[in-house]
């Protein structure tokens, strides 16, 4: 049998619980099948069984959830964080990799977390992408990828300031990013020959250097370097017109040169159906696209459109690994 998908619980305040049970709802009755790794109390009135392996995920998915229990040390209140769950919060993210490295889980599906409240508790990572870097390492960095109906896109700079960003850019960075990106997408998506285009930092790409030159000596000779080694990469192209619909035909994956460059198309396009990849991992990895909802939570207007997407992407990418690793 396929292993289940595990998905933590993430923020005990958060909205986390709710989209659980209604993704349950919505995939009961022909999956994929998931274990929820977390406190059962956040699921509401939902319907649950407690198993002690993942394996025991499938055998009644239809009827009731299946969860791998763990005990908040206090008790969650909608909309209010609490630092005393905060340890819980992170251990199920590390057993949740554990479960999916020892072949027990096909694929982890995390739910958001609120990283102030982690971070006030001691939580040196700056996101999810990071901590899981260091739980289950790949042989290249960690690509944060974000997927919508019609695209795909990727940050090569990520959770930092936009004056950091800049000065961290370099050409060196955007090969690893690329390089990384090209490589999830032939293992983890079945694309043969991706196609990567490339933003660029300023507006018109920087009209040859007359509104800035890192498109023109830091961009550009990155692209130049990805096509020698046999990469198809383009650009740098202005990112105001590479989202039209047009535009999005012609590359499988667009990387932007910072965080919102990158995240804005997808989160308009399909702010509800949005997932969250991590490339470059020894696991899969996937996440709704959004954050906790801290303002909605409890009050059942949660929209469950993300993780589903999340969940059922899971399944399909750990396919396309297992296929490509037996072939």
């Amino acid at each position: 049998m396929t292993p289940p998908l595990i998905l933590t619980m993430g923020e005990p305040a958060g909205i986390g619980g709710e989209i659980a049970a209604a993704a349950w709802r919505e995939l009961r009755a022909a999956g994929p099948a998931f274990l929820y790794l977390g406190d059962p109390a956040l699921l509401g009135d939902t319907p649950w069984q407690a198993v002690d392996r993942p394996e025991q995920a499938g055998d009644n998915f239809g009827r009731a959830l299946p969860v791998l229990p763990l005990a908040l040390a206090a008790p969650a209140r909608p909309g209010q964080p609490d630092p005393r769950n905060a340890p819980l919060v992170i251990e199920a993210i590390r057993q949740g990799v554990a479960l999916v490295r020892a072949g027990q889980g096909s694929a982890i599906v995390t739910n958001p977390i609120q990283k102030s409240v982690l971070t006030a508790a001691g939580f040196r990572h700056p996101g999810h992408t990071e901590f899981l870097a260091e739980l289950a390492p790949g042989e290249g960095p960690p690509v944060m990828l974000l997927a919508a109906a019609g695209l795909r896109s990727v940050p090569v700079t990520i959770h930092q300031s936009l004056r950091s960003a800049i000065e961290d850019l370099t050409t060196e960075r955007i090969l690893r990013i690329a390089r990384a990106t090209a490589a999830g997408l032939r293992r983890d998506f079945g694309i043969a020959a991706p196609r990567l285009a490339l933003c660029g930092l300023n507006p018109h790409a920087g009209e040859d250097g007359t509104m800035g030159h890192e498109d023109r000596d830091i961009i550009a000779p990155a692209i130049a370097a990805l096509r020698a080694e046999g990469i198809d990469a383009r650009g740098p192209y202005p990112s105001d017109t590479l989202f039209t619909p047009h535009a999005r035909q012609g590359y499988d994956v667009a990387l932007g040169m910072y965080h919102d460059q990158a995240l804005i198309p997808v989160k308009t396009l399909d702010m509800a159906g949005g997932v969250n990849v991590t490339l470059g991992l020894s696991i899969i990895r996937t996440s709704p696209d959004h954050g906790t909802a801290l303002d909605i939570a409890g009050q059942g207007r949660a929209d469950p459109g993300s993780l589903v997407a999340a969940l059922r992407l899971a399944a399909e990418l750990a396919r396309h690994r297992q296929q490509r690793s037996a072939a």
